[in-house]
């Protein structure tokens, strides 16, 4: 729906967007190698010269803040001091490619600042890619278009069909396209999209629309005046319709009130906002002396913040569609690993209280709220719950039946067949005493040899479902 808007120019305009991939099982130390043959560098808190490398010229992050952000085991995971597939790993490099975004209507020039590539646990990844508008004074509808546009990896309507991103005089028609071509190409061997084989035309899991997630800085004039409709522009990336005006999708200002008032913090307001929902997360100010701050902010302890609350999210996602594949009568050992996964998850990196200051808390308290993963985590630990009971069930039907052989077996093979045959199993037995041999003997000597088979390859599979626990476990 289109109304009349005021089309606010801003000074400056960050965005970094964020795509969630499945990592192949087992290509770890391949992956690392690749980047280390592509320029990308093994992120530490401790090489305080990164606190200025990736983040453009203007901006930086301050290791030691960014670190006290956090209460302890949550800055482990976050931050480790070695690399460790149990924690994140953060890969990074500079880039600094200038680009333009074209449509039939406008050109945006804007600079690819650099990349991220972090490895997470339950084979997840996530690639960052910075980005900064070059056009000063430009308009905050376009800007909230690139972000709109940029994000789509896959063209799924007329307006994505005629965008295509330039660089060096190449032109990539979709995102995805310079995403695995220019910017990430090493990465498409290692990608798990086991995860969508029930997809008619989905090829990237855990996306709506095939959708990267953004995070912005929209900084306006210190003139101008943000209002609930600039925020709820900002949440929406409602940018330009197709004859280039900007447009609002509500035309309720009741309704832009209460999702405002639903969606935003405004601790800092009338000057700074935050605005969070399912896809993108932002801060718009009009404070043009904290603007640098406030960005490095958004790149630093807020972005790994973000990150955190996405990892739980999908990995969320990721156990849930694994119980919906399960078949419980015949997936024995898949039960097992979802139930050891489920638990690893509650017990290493799903924690209520992950920040240690109050600003923080209050908002990612919100971020977790918008995207409902406590419901999903709630879901999750039922999921343990129901699990864990038709293990049990299964476990004392098979127990009781295996009782039941064991018994059967002791009772006719130790008081029945054994004391018809023993005698002869203290001897060779030849052929002319097996030819003397009446019904009930031969009966009892069958009883007695596949006891004794039958507790041979009790044995093995106990050995060999020992053996199977002990490498799932490495």
């Amino acid at each position: 729906m289109n109304m009349e808007l005021e089309d606010k120019r801003l000074a400056s305009a960050l965005h970094t967007f964020i795509f969630p991939f499945s990592i192949k099982e087992k290509c770890y130390s391949e992956l690392k190698q690749e980047f280390e043959q592509n320029g990308f560098e093994f992120f530490l808190l401790d090489k305080l010269d990164l606190e200025h490398a990736y983040y453009g010229e203007k901006y930086s992050v301050n290791h030691l803040k960014m670190e006290r952000f956090y209460l302890p085991f949550t800055a482990n995971i976050l931050f480790p001091h070695e690399e460790d597939e149990e924690r994140f790993q953060r890969f990074s490099k500079l880039l600094n490619y200038s680009c333009e975004l074209r449509t039939p209507l406008f050109n945006i020039p804007f600079r690819i600042v650099s990349v991220d590539i972090f490895m997470c646990p339950f084979q997840l990844g996530l690639i960052t890619i910075r980005t900064e508008l070059l056009s000063p004074g430009i308009k905050y509808s376009l800007a909230l278009e690139f972000a709109s546009r940029f994000r789509v990896l896959q063209d799924v309507n007329p307006q994505d069909d005629t965008t295509f991103i330039s660089y060096q005089d190449i032109e990539f028609e979709e995102a995805e396209q310079f995403i695995f071509k220019k910017l990430t190409p090493f990465i498409v061997p290692f990608l798990d999209k086991s995860g969508v084989e029930g997809a008619y035309f989905e090829t990237l899991p855990f996306f709506v629309d095939e959708r990267m997630y953004v995070q912005s800085v929209y900084q306006f004039e210190e003139e101008v005046v943000i209002d609930t409709k600039d925020l709820f522009l900002a949440a929406q990336l409602d940018g330009v319709n197709f004859n280039g005006q900007p447009f609002i999708s509500s035309t309720n200002p009741t309704y832009i009130e209460e999702y405002c008032e639903q969606h935003c913090y405004s601790r800092w307001s009338p000057n700074t906002f935050h605005i969070v929902n399912e896809h993108s997360f932002n801060c718009i100010t009009n404070n043009s002396r904290e603007s640098v701050s406030l960005a490095n902010q958004m790149y630093g302890s807020y972005y790994y913040g973000l990150l955190l609350h996405l990892f739980h999210k999908i990995v969320l996602l990721k156990l849930s569609n694994r119980y919906s594949r399960i078949k419980l009568e015949k997936d024995k050992d898949a039960i097992e690993d979802l139930i050891r996964s489920i638990t690893a998850f509650s017990s290493r990196y799903y924690f209520k209280e992950l920040i240690s200051q109050s600003q923080g808390k209050e908002l990612f308290n919100q971020v977790r709220s918008i995207f409902g993963n406590q419901e999903l985590y709630a879901d999750v630990k039922q999921t343990l719950t129901d699990l864990f009971k038709y293990q049990d069930q299964f476990s004392s039907k098979r127990h009781g039946n295996l009782l039941l052989v064991l018994t059967i077996y002791s009772v006719v093979g130790g008081i029945y067949g054994m004391n018809l045959v023993i005698e002869d199993l203290k001897k060779d037995i030849t052929m002319s005493s097996l030819v003397e041999y009446t019904l009930f003997e031969w009966i009892a000597l069958f009883v007695a040899f596949s006891g004794i088979i039958v507790g041979f390859l009790l044995g093995t599979i106990v050995l060999k479902n020992w053996v199977k626990d002990k490498l799932s476990k490495r």
